[in-house]
């Protein structure tokens, strides 16, 4: 009975403790109803809205900026945990929309799914190859603003994985299912197809001046050289074919991905499966190679994206280590950016890389469908800085000098007698 009692006491006390809380303003329990002129709660950023992209340097300062951080395409909104879905209304109820869903009337919403290869044409459009879409996105980089070349609608696709544009801004699209490469015209219409010899066409580039296209082919462990104008006729093969991955020597390819083509003409192959890179002259003979296999800075583990910048520096994508590396001709080490992750600068699953005229730089990645783009720093402006700091430092160069002269000064009359 007493134990009952106490019972009933604590209940009681609790009760009162509860209705005490209760009565509390401020509380927001204690609110049967949201104050009407209590303005609307402001919705919360979402944490890319808050990085200041402009920080986002390599080197880190004070070293002179090199690349700089621009934005990213994505097509996926990043939701923080907790967010709720925005109800329906009414008239979409009635209209048979559901929460999240787009009406007939909307266009699609910008979506990548799992990017590859990249080009720039004359407009500074961006081309993105999306295997997994099965579609090639056009992109304005400055409004955002995208078309598309739709597999089914404007042509047949197996899964398309390398691009090129020429000056003529003639697109060159490799699909790897289909084992070819078509050509599409100014108004992104089919014109072409290139088949002879390809088993597994990959990543491709042009040489505007000898008008070649190079197609990496990693099946054939070969790059296919064909003329890149109409009858788009095979002129050579690059590494002996048939032997399985397996060869290793100098000049030989085993799985090369991507490819690109310097300023003079040479060749850069990302030779895979041997990770290194391999260069060749424009009529197809072996220069040098660079890279062996390794997880620390300059050491590749399967290199796929290739791409020179107007310098002459040799820029490689690392799908297992997710970084940029960058080489001089020597193949030396210059600098290397990001690591696995999500954040800006960091990579996941990293595929492609493109660079355009403008001396932006373009990286793909598989997962999860994003392609990120920065803006290399040329060494004539890299000249122009160091110019710039060198004027700037001067007056107090200048001013120090003087004050260590006023003190030398100062110290030799003291000496004397």
């Amino acid at each position: 009975m007493l134990k009952h009692k106490h019972n009933l006491v604590r209940i009681a006390a609790l009760i009162s403790v509860v209705a005490m809380l209760i009565a509390l303003p401020g509380l927001a329990f204690g609110k049967d109803k949201k104050d009407k002129n209590e303005p609307p709660a402001k919705p919360k950023k979402n944490w890319l809205e808050v990085i200041d992209y402009s920080k986002l340097v390599w080197p880190a300062p004070p070293a002179i900026t090199r690349v700089r951080y621009l934005n990213f395409f994505s097509g996926e909104k990043y939701v923080e945990k907790g967010e709720q879905k925005k109800k329906s209304s009414w008239k979409d109820k009635m209209a048979g929309i559901t929460a999240g869903e787009q009406s007939a009337k909307e266009k699609p919403r910008f979506q990548l799914v799992m990017p590859y290869g990249m080009a720039v044409d004359s407009k500074n459009r961006l081309y993105i190859a999306d295997r997994k879409v099965s579609a090639i996105f056009i992109v304005n980089t400055e409004t955002g603003e995208f078309e598309m070349i739709k597999n089914g609608v404007h042509a047949r696709f197996g899964a398309v994985i390398g691009l090129a544009v020429d000056d003529a801004d003639k697109l060159f699209v490799s699909d790897s299912v289909s084992r070819r490469v078509m050509v599409f015209n100014t108004e992104h219409k089919p014109e072409a197809v290139i088949s002879e010899g390809l088993a597994s066409p990959g990543g491709l580039a042009i040489d505007n001046e000898n008008r070649f296209l190079y197609v990496a082919d990693s099946d054939n462990d070969q790059v296919m050289v064909y003329d890149a104008d109409a009858p788009y006729k095979l002129l050579r093969r690059i590494g002996k074919g048939g032997k399985k991955h397996t060869l290793t020597e100098p000049g030989d390819l085993a799985m090369p991905s991507n490819v690109a083509v310097d300023g003079d003409g040479n060749l850069y192959v990302t030779d895979t499966l041997n990770n290194r890179v391999q260069i060749f002259d424009p009529d197809g003979n072996f220069l040098k190679t660079f890279g062996k296999a390794g997880d620390g800075p300059g050491y590749f583990a399967r290199p796929k994206g290739i791409a020179v910048d107007a310098d002459g520096h040799i820029w490689v994508a690392d799908a297992i280590q997710n970084r940029v590396q960058v080489f001089n001709q020597e193949g030396q080490l210059l600098m290397w950016m990001g690591g696995t992750g999500i954040y800006p600068g960091q990579f996941r699953t990293l595929a492609g890389l493109a660079i355009d005229k403008n001396n932006r730089v373009f990286t793909s990645e598989q997962y999860p469908g994003r392609v990120q783009y920065f803006r290399y720093v040329t060494e004539e402006e890299v000249k122009v800085e160091v110019a710039r700091r060198e004027a700037e430092e001067k007056p107090k160069k200048d001013a120090q000098s003087k004050d260590e002269s006023a003190r030398a000064s100062q110290d030799s009359t003291a000496k004397q007698p």
